[in-house]
């Protein structure tokens, strides 16, 4: 990657790079694991854009993270003033 490319897209890695932290984090709190998310850092040295590849996953975690997903949109319905 170019020196000037490097430059642009800084802000770009960090961000990815947190975001993938802070997913894991959240999980890990609501008891997930995604044993192979990742920055597709490949994808990103070629276009600049950097995507967060959630990889695979057992059905149980996906059943785990899906009903925490449910609970956290009906919190939202509940508490959320219209």
């Amino acid at each position: 990657m170019s020196s000037i490319l490097s430059r642009a897209t800084a802000e770009q890695r960090r961000q990815a790079a947190s975001v993938v932290e802070d997913l894991l984090s959240v999980l890990a709190l609501g008891g997930v694991k995604l044993p192979s998310i990742a920055v597709d850092w490949e994808y990103g040295r070629g276009t600049g854009n950097y995507l967060v590849d959630l990889g695979s996953a057992r059905p149980l975690e996906l059943l785990r993270l899906l009903d925490l997903l449910r609970k956290g949109l009906r919190y939202e319905r509940l508490t959320h003033d219209d």
